[in-house]
């Protein structure tokens, strides 16, 4: 229930969100470029269906098995990149022309000017090349992100020095593997990729820190299969992110120790050997606690009656918390959740989320550190601007 609750809001949120951009989009495309019918109306009809075929495509993916329930989302959800990027560069484009304006009334009332006439034509020339300007960038800037997103992720070399990690596990690999979101657009095929890409690596351990899924098992087990042939010498780990709280986490979680995952819900294991070892813990989502059924983030459950020498290692999805994990213990914290941003200019409103948004971060006055991964997939649109997709391999150093 708590999912279909969940999936109710986000739609009817999501619907009045996209209906206000689709209007602003109008009135600046439409509206004020004053076309001339039937152009105008033909202009009208293809954002209103164009529009409708976001929440349609939600709808049916999860739904509907069909070839074109399949293909929608594609359709959908370049569109809903391409509009936000034609939103926010109008956006900015009358941003600066308000500031312009501006200056413009202050300049003639210091100097007692009046004001020029009205000039129609002048007018829709302006609002036809700012449109048709915008069109172009935004035309040229979605092909080369939907080429990205679609292509292999980079891999990250990161060396990590982790507090008191023994000497015989120097050079100790993490492949981390997070917010691939298995769903309408992301399918067997990236996901054969992500495994041929991981297991190229050859990691000591593989962590797959969450938002593994869009979707409930049955739609998706067979595709997230594959997953079963990721390899490495101390197994493969998961811990929830938000989105498998909307797909059916009990599900997911049972589906994926199946295959052989360890999930980490607000546990712990030790890897390693007699010649040295560490403590690998894993905790629910950060806002897991309000679907209940006993999920939620407990960190003190994960580390309870751990060796306070023996190294640790924290997969949490969201970068949170950080420093309440460090004063417990925590040498190194793999997060995901921020998708570096995806899309620009949408990195600044996650930067001002999030204080760890991409990236390895050393935490104020410790020698511990978090690393956010930027994601190895991506959600919705699937473009990536100015943020490539990634695998992360960390490499652990001691001393």
């Amino acid at each position: 229930m708590a999912r279909i609750v969940s999936f109710v809001v986000f739609l009817s949120v999501a619907i009045l969100v996209l209906g206000g951009m689709h209007a602003y989009l109008w009135t600046r495309l439409v509206r004020d470029t004053a076309l001339p019918d039937p152009w105008r109306r033909v202009a009208t009809l293809a954002l209103v269906a164009a529009a409708l075929t976001i929440p349609a495509a939600m709808i049916l993916s999860r739904f509907s098995g069909t070839p074109f329930a399949r293909a929608l989302p594609w359709i959908a959800f370049v569109w809903l990149g391409v509009a936000f990027l034609l939103f926010a560069a109008l956006v900015a484009i009358d941003l600066v022309r308000l500031a312009a304006t501006w200056a413009e009334q202050v300049r003639d009332w210091l100097t007692h000017a009046e004001d020029p006439p009205a000039d129609p034509e002048r007018r829709r020339f302006v609002a036809r090349a700012v449109a048709g300007g915008a069109l172009a960038v935004v035309a040229t800037a979605s092909g080369a992100g939907v080429r990205r997103a679609a292509g292999p992720a980079e891999i990250t070399e990161v060396p990590v020095r982790l507090p008191h990690l023994p000497r015989t596990l120097d050079g100790l690999t993490v492949v981390q593997i997070t917010d691939l979101h298995v769903g309408p657009t992301i399918r067997q095929r990236e996901v054969d990729r992500v495994v041929e890409q991981a297991n190229a690596l050859k990691p000591d351990i593989v962590a797959i820190t969450g938002d593994l899924v869009d979707g409930t098992v049955r739609e998706l087990g067979p595709i997230v299969e594959g997953l079963g042939r990721l390899r490495s010498r101390y197994g493969v780990h998961f811990v929830t992110g938000n989105h498998e709280y909307y797909s059916g986490v009990n599900s997911w979680t049972a589906y994926l120790a199946g295959m052989g995952i360890r999930v980490l819900r607000n546990e712990r294991v030790t890897l390693g050997d007699a010649g040295g070892s560490i403590d690998l813990a894993g905790v629910d989502d950060w806002q897991a606690t309000r679907f209940g059924d006993g999920h939620g983030y407990d960190l003190a459950k994960a580390l309870e009656g751990r060796a306070p020498e023996r190294p640790l290692v924290l997969l949490a999805h969201q970068p949170r918390g950080v420093e309440e994990a460090i004063r417990a213990g925590v040498g190194l914290q793999l997060s995901g959740h921020t998708h570096g941003g995806q899309i620009f200019p949408f990195q600044l409103l996650v930067r001002a989320a999030f204080r760890y948004v991409k990236g390895l971060y050393p935490v104020d006055g410790t020698d511990a550190h978090v690393y956010v991964s930027r994601g190895t997939g991506y959600w919705g649109p699937p473009m990536r601007i100015g943020v490539p997709p990634e695998i992360a391999k960390i490499t652990l150093v001691s001393g």
